[in-house]
C-alpha cells in the first residue's frame, strides 16, 4: 500500500534564529536556536553557554510562559552577576 500524503510526517520547518524552542529530549530544555548543523538543529541557552545539537524532530515552539520563564531566568542570573 502507497502512503497518502496524511500518512508521512511533515518535515518540521527551520525557525528563524534567536527563536526560543524546546528540546523534549532533554527534559524539555528550552533553547535558542542557532542554525543548523547537517541533520542537527544548534540550540543555545538562553543565557548564553555552551551549545548543544538536537534532532528537529526533538524540537517543538516555546509556548509563551516557557519563554517568560526562561527570559526571567537569565535576567535574575544576569542580575546577580553570573552572566553578562
Amino acid at each position: 500500500m502507497n502512503p497518502t500524503p496524511s500518512d508521512t510526517p511533515s518535515p518540521t520547518p527551520v525557525p528563524a534564529p534567536g527563536t526560543l524552542v524546546v528540546d523534549t529530549s532533554r527534559a524539555d530544555r528550552v533553547g535558542e536556536f542557532r542554525g543548523v548543523a547537517g541533520p542537527y538543529w544548534s540550540l543555545r541557552p538562553v543565557g548564553g553557554g555552551v551549545e548543544w545539537e538536537v534532532e528537529p524532530r526533538h524540537v517543538r515552539p516555546a509556548v509563551l510562559i516557557e519563554q517568560l520563564r526562561a527570559r526571567t531566568a537569565r535576567l535574575n542570573a544576569r542580575s546577580r552577576g553570573e552572566v553578562l
